[in-house]
């Protein structure tokens, strides 16, 4: 097993290579931060597309479907209850109303589930905690080596002598 730098875990590792280390891992993080902070504001982009999408579907269904559906739906009623004509055709009014109501509610649904979505300032306060727990950390405290006492051996280490 290895860290991330190649070194076997549990060897003393030099201060270069923990900067390195910790330098690394920042970049990491700080990417996967926008990473994250991407995805989320493509996802409220999409909700706030399908909101407005089913906006315009209810205009264009309220605008373009009212003359032929008023006129079949009036003439249909007319044909099933023998009621006066224009009553028949307030109704058949009040059914493209309900229609278009119903569709403005959902794009309104949409609207405010975009709006409330808040991605990219909940990856501003991640990264505010990340950050904040950074400045607190404190170094892990270190067993100093005991100087080398008298009477204690000393293992000579060998160079080379090219």
């Amino acid at each position: 097993m290895s860290a991330p730098d190649g070194t076997p875990v549990g060897a003393e590792r030099s201060i270069g290579q923990l900067v390195a280390t910790a330098t690394t891992e920042m970049s990491a993080l700080v990417h996967d931060e926008i990473a994250l902070a991407k995805a989320q504001l493509k996802q409220d982009v999409k909700r706030g597309a399908v909101g407005g999408g089913a906006l315009a579907a209810a205009g264009a269904i309220l605008l373009f479907s009212l003359p032929m559906l008023s006129f079949a739906l009036a003439y249909g009623i007319r044909t099933w209850s023998n009621w006066n004509l224009a009553i028949c055709f307030v109704l058949s009014f009040a059914a493209n109303v309900l229609v278009a109501g119903l569709l403005a509610l959902i794009g309104v649904i949409f609207m405010k589930k975009a709006q409330r979505g808040k991605g990219p300032q909940k990856v501003a306060a991640s990264v505010k905690e990340t950050a904040g727990v950074l400045g607190n950390a404190k170094p892990h405290p270190r067993q100093v080596a005991p100087a080398n006492r008298v009477g204690d051996t000393v293992e000579a280490v060998a160079r080379s002598s090219s």
